[in-house]
C-alpha cells in the first residue's frame, strides 16, 4: 500500500481555497513589545524555487511586517544584476531579493549592505521607498539633537525622491552571494538591453557565511572528534570532492544513492552512470524519478575538466530532420535562438543530455514556469508579446519554422551530434573554438587558480 506524501513546499495556486495551511506562532512585537502573531507558509513560487513566507501582525499597535526567505538549494555561484533605470516604467520592475543581497545605486554612491534588510518580493521603486522610510524614521529627533546630520539626510532623501520622479536615469546593482535574487525582464523572452547579469565564484568567507565548507575544512573538524574518519573513506571523499575519482572504474555501472525530490521533498533515488559520447568525452549522467509526485529530472556533468578553449556551436534547424541530433549542454553554456531573439542563460536549463527537440521543449517549459510568477499582473502589451513568442516556438517544435540555435560554452564542455557519420562536413552544424576573455575566466574562477608549485608553498 502506497502512502502519498504531502509536499513540504506546495505550489501557489490562486484557484485553491484561501486556507493554505499556514502555521501561526505567537511572537513578540518589535514595535510595542507586546505579543503578536507570526504566520509561516512554506510554498513554491515559479522561477524562485521554494520559499518561506513570513507575515507578522500586532493587534495592539497595528504594526505589520512581511518577509521572504529562500527554502531551496543554494545556487552554485553568486549573482550580480546591474539594471539601468531610464524610464518610469522601469521603476515597476519586480524584484526578488534575498536577505543576503547588497544593493548599490551607482549615481548616488549609496550601498545597502547585505543582511541589513530582510528578503522580500518588491519593485525597484519599492527598494527606494524602503530606504527613504528608513532614513526619515528618526528625523524629528535628529533635527533637534543633530541638526547638521539631519540636514544632510534631508538632502540625500531629496536626491532619492528625484530618482523616483525620474529626473535622471540611474543604475541599480544587486549582488547576492546565495544566487537567489532576480530582477524582472519586461522584454521577456527577448534580451533586456538595460540589464547585465554575471555570476561569480564565492570566496571562502562568503561560503562560510552560507554554511558551505570544503572537504578539508570538514575533515579538520572531524579530526577533532574522538572517532576519526576511516582512512579509505577519507581518501574516497577527498577524490570525489576534487573531481579526481577514476571514472573508468565506473564505466557501464549504474550507481544509486538516496536523495530528496526537488519538487515535493519526498525520499527517492538518483541513478548515476558514466558514459562515453562518441567523438567527444566521458560524461556523468544523473537521473532522478520521484514515485510520489512523478517528477523526472536528468542532469549531465562533464567527466573531464575545463577545456583550454571555449566553444560556440551553431545549428541550423531545418525541420524534423535535425530534431534527433544529440545535444550535450553543460551547466555553464548560454543558449540563443536567433530568429526568436531569445536568450536562455547558463543557469536556466542546467546541464542536460537531450536532443534538439527536447531542448526546444525544455526552453518552452522553463519560460512558461518563469513567466508564470508575474503573468497575472502583466500588461496587455507584455501578454501579447509572450503569446506571439510561444506561438512561434510551438511552430518550431512542430517543425514548421526553421531556426538557428547557438550554444556558447566558455568551458568547452558542450556538444552537438553531426548527422554525417562518414566524416564529411555537416552544412547545418558550425563549430567555433575561441580563447576565453578575462571576464569569462573570472566568472569560472580560473584567474586566481594556481596549478604550478602549489605544494611547495
Amino acid at each position: 500500500m502506497t502512502t502519498e506524501t504531502t509536499p513540504i513546499f506546495p505550489k501557489l495556486n490562486v484557484e485553491e481555497e484561501p486556507e493554505l495551511g499556514a502555521t501561526e506562532i505567537e511572537s513578540m512585537c518589535m514595535n510595542c513589545h507586546e505579543n503578536g502573531t507570526t504566520r509561516l507558509l512554506l510554498t513554491s513560487i515559479p522561477f524562485y524555487k521554494e520559499v518561506v513566507l513570513m507575515s507578522f501582525s500586532c493587534d495592539n499597535c497595528g504594526f505589520q511586517n512581511n518577509e521572504i526567505q529562500p527554502g531551496g538549494e543554494m545556487a552554485p555561484k553568486g549573482i550580480r544584476i546591474s539594471v539601468k533605470i531610464d524610464t518610469a516604467k522601469d521603476l515597476n520592475r519586480r524584484v526578488v531579493k534575498s536577505d543576503l543581497s547588497s544593493v548599490r545605486i551607482e549615481e548616488l554612491d549609496f550601498d545597502i549592505p547585505a543582511q541589513s534588510q530582510k528578503g522580500e518580493v518588491t519593485t525597484v521603486e519599492g527598494i527606494i521607498d524602503r530606504v527613504i522610510r528608513g532614513l526619515e524614521q528618526d528625523q524629528p529627533v535628529r533635527r533637534i539633537q543633530h541638526p547638521e546630520a539631519a540636514e544632510q539626510i534631508d538632502t540625500f532623501v531629496g536626491r532619492l525622491k528625484d530618482l523616483k520622479e525620474m529626473k535622471q536615469p540611474f543604475t541599480i546593482t544587486i549582488e547576492d552571494i546565495s544566487g537567489n535574487s532576480f530582477v524582472e525582464n519586461p522584454q521577456a523572452p527577448q534580451p533586456d538591453p538595460n540589464t547585465t547579469i554575471s555570476h561569480f565564484v564565492r570566496n571562502k568567507d562568503q561560503n562560510h557565511l552560507l554554511g558551505i565548507f570544503t572537504h578539508d575544512e570538514v575533515a579538520d573538524e572531524k579530526s577533532k572528534r574522538p572517532e576519526p574518519i576511516p582512512e579509505e573513506e577519507d581518501k574516497m571523499l577527498k577524490m570525489i570532492s576534487e573531481g579526481s575519482w577514476p571514472l573508468e572504474e565506473l564505466q557501464g555501472e549504474v550507481l544509486q544513492f538516496p536523495t530528496n525530490c526537488p519538487e515535493c521533498a519526498a525520499d527517492c533515488e538518483t541513478n548515476m552512470k558514466v558514459t562515453n559520447i562518441p567523438h567527444f568525452k566521458e560524461v556523468v549522467i544523473m537521473a532522478t524519478v520521484c514515485d510520489n509526485c512523478g517528477l523526472r529530472t536528468n542532469e549531465v556533468k562533464p567527466g573531464g575538466g575545463i577545456e583550454e578553449q571555449g566553444v560556440r556551436i551553431e545549428i541550423t534547424v531545418r525541420g524534423r530532420i535535425d530534431f534527433s541530433r544529440d545535444v550535450l549542454k553543460s551547466e555553464s553554456c548560454d543558449l540563443r535562438i536567433r530568429e526568436l531573439d531569445c536568450e536562455v542563460g547558463a543557469g536556466a536549463l542546467g546541464g542536460r543530455f537531450t536532443t534538439i527537440e527536447g531542448l526546444l521543449t525544455a526552453i518552452k517549459d522553463q519560460l512558461v514556469e518563469s513567466t508564470g510568477m508575474f503573468m497575472d499582473s502583466n500588461d496587455e502589451a507584455t501578454q501579447h508579446r509572450m503569446d506571439s513568442f510561444f506561438a512561434q516556438l510551438d511552430a518550431a517544435i512542430a517543425g514548421d519554422k526553421p531556426l538557428t540555435i547557438v550554444l556558447d560554452d566558455p568551458t568547452g564542455n558542450s556538444y552537438v551530434q553531426s548527422l554525417n557519420d562518414d566524416g564529411t562536413p555537416d552544412n547545418a552544424l558550425r563549430i567555433i573554438r575561441y580563447h576565453r576573455s578575462h571576464e569569462q575566466n573570472e566568472e569560472l574562477g580560473l584567474n586566481d587558480m594556481k596549478t604550478e608549485n602549489y605544494e611547495e608553498e
